[in-house]
């Protein structure tokens, strides 16, 4: 490229840049929505979430039944139970966390 084409597209660029800080998009106020959405979405919400918890034990009692069961001459019964225990702690850390996660990314 000659001087003259890395010139325009550097002022392309930095005119993108220039014209990408000074725009701001819309960020409305957060709201409760109105009437009975808000409690059936809470509701909803609530329910996933205990659902979540409620696999996160089975996967849990899983877990540590594949670990007894393979503890006799199924030993890659027992490594996958034990594998498969953090994977338990992080879907448990996700599922609590998840709303407090989506708040602070939305900020």
């Amino acid at each position: 490229m000659n001087f003259w084409g890395e010139f325009f597209v550097s002022f392309l660029w930095h005119t993108a840049i220039v014209v990408m800080h000074q725009w701001k998009p819309p960020d409305p106020d957060v709201g409760d929505p109105p009437g009975k959405l808000g409690h059936a979405v809470n509701l909803v919400l609530g329910l996933l979430k205990w659902g979540g918890l409620v696999g996160a034990v089975g996967a849990m009692i899983a877990a540590g039944a594949m670990m007894a069961i393979g503890r006799r001459n199924r030993n890659n019964a027992a490594v996958e139970g034990a594998m498969g225990i953090p994977w338990v702690f992080g879907g448990i850390a996700v599922i609590l966390g998840a709303a407090s996660l989506v708040g602070w990314l939305t900020q």
